[in-house]
């Protein structure tokens, strides 16, 4: 008999959700941070609880995808969707679970009147960026800088 898998749904995150994201998160990069992520969802559950979004199997919570509509970031006064971050447990992957995830919150940006998604990737992280570029994001004329500060002893 073989075993039927349950199906999924996406839904808006919710701060119950929290739990599962630090245990998805603990699974990708091998380190428990629950304030991290208390602190990261509960940014986003208060500036656009409908954004964010998770992906259920069978009512675990096995992906998440933070995001928010920004205006006036960078000089950009257009209302622009923004990803943070997301994640999906490694048993879960390759369901196209984050492309449904990412639908749903374009969906939800493009009902607030937003044009234009944006994000930021690590170019040395060719999963994600991989992920990204499939999804249709490229390069912008916005350019990512970075200084490093020196150290207090320096």
């Amino acid at each position: 008999m073989t075993q039927v898998e349950s199906p999924s749904r996406v839904r808006p995150l919710d701060e119950l959700d929290i739990g599962s994201i630090v245990k998805i998160d603990e699974r990708i990069t091998g380190i428990y941070r629950p304030e991290v992520w208390e602190e990261r969802a509960g940014y986003y559950l208060r500036r656009d609880p409908d954004a964010s979004q998770v992906v259920e199997i069978g009512g675990k919570v096995v992906g998440f995808m933070l995001g928010d509509i920004r205006i006036g970031e960078f000089g950009l006064e257009e209302p622009s969707g923004w990803i943070e971050r997301f994640g999906i447990d490694p048993d879960f992957r390759g369901r196209d679970l984050g492309k449904r995830m990412f639908e749903a919150m374009s969906a939800h940006f493009r009902a607030q009147g937003v044009t234009t998604l944006r994000t930021l990737v690590d170019r040395q992280d060719a999963g994600v960026a991989g992920f990204l570029g499939a999804l249709g994001f490229e390069s912008s004329r916005l350019q990512a800088l970075e200084m490093r500060l020196p150290t207090a002893t320096s």
